[in-house]
């Protein structure tokens, strides 16, 4: 992944390295099929010591042997936050004999970011706006009532504070029957939106962090109460499994599920990060 000014075989291996494991500009990978592919293929193994990070007006490049790294699209791998940083080193660093993309989602989140939105913001902005139009927390369930309740405690709060800190109320359904949400709440959740991101260097991975939240829990309210500090990421992973919490303490677990469940909420625990580390 770092630079071999040489060109030698053993360097190109080395540059080739996140392009052949980590996600290309604007792949979204599951995390269950990604470790599925993993299983597939044989892992590389680590061909660097330690890694490390230099800052250079404002960018924190990720140094591996001191050689600075690229993502799959060959741009340089920096971030303009030095706590950011050190999530990459981190996970760099924590890679053993082989190197395995499915414990490294901040890197792929970076990537995203640096290699597929940074080229056209808008349209990442505009899809989680887009998210907002049906949102999971304005389908609410007509029965039982424990499971009402329940989302009741879960999503009101979050009804409410875009209501009244954003100008921007939401129409609630029940059931699956679609329930258009007004002009003016888009228009706000779009202000929203466009506030949560930023301008600058730091706005494209900010987007690529909200647009993971929103993909994983289906709501975009969830994601910007969580990128706003309304909510934790484990409060708003909860919130967003409302539904499924309360079946499996009716039915039971499935294993399967759990197990999806699980790797997915290491992918809204790195975007969460991502985000915290660029407040």
């Amino acid at each position: 992944m770092g630079d071999d000014p040489k060109g030698d075989s053993k360097g190109d291996s080395k540059r080739d390295l996140s392009r052949d494991l980590l996600p290309s500009a604007g792949e979204n990978i599951d995390p269950v099929e990604m470790a599925r592919r993993d299983q597939r293929k044989a892992l590389p193994r680590r061909f660097y010591k330690s890694a490390g990070t230099r800052e250079d007006n404002g960018q924190y490049a990720l140094l591996l042997d001191g050689r600075p790294a690229l993502t799959p699209a060959r741009n340089p791998l920096a971030v303009p936050s030095a706590k950011l940083a050190q999530l990459l080193v981190d996970e760099w660093d924590a890679q053993q004999e082989v190197i395995d993309p499915s414990a490294m989602p901040v890197t792929r989140i970076v990537n995203s970011a640096l290699d597929g939105v940074a080229r056209d913001i808008e349209a990442v902005r505009a899809e989680v706006v887009k998210y907002a139009g049906s949102d999971l927390l304005c389908y609410r369930a007509g029965e039982p009532e424990a499971l009402v309740g329940e989302q009741r405690k879960a999503w009101d709060p979050i009804i409410g504070w875009m209501r009244e800190a954003h100008d921007a109320p939401f129409v609630l359904a029940e059931g699956i029957v679609h329930a258009a949400q007004p002009d003016e709440t888009i228009a706000a959740v779009r202000k929203v939106v466009k506030a949560a991101t930023g301008e600058g260097a730091a706005a494209p991975l900010k987007a690529a962090a909200l647009s993971t939240v929103t993909t994983l829990t289906g709501s975009a309210l969830l994601a910007l109460a969580l990128a706003s500090g309304k909510l934790t990421a484990d409060e708003a992973w909860a919130a967003a499994h409302v539904d499924e919490d309360h079946q499996a303490r009716v039915w039971g677990a499935d294993a399967e599920a759990v197990e999806r469940q699980a790797r997915r909420k290491i992918e809204m625990d790195a975007a969460a990060a991502v985000l915290a580390a660029l407040s």
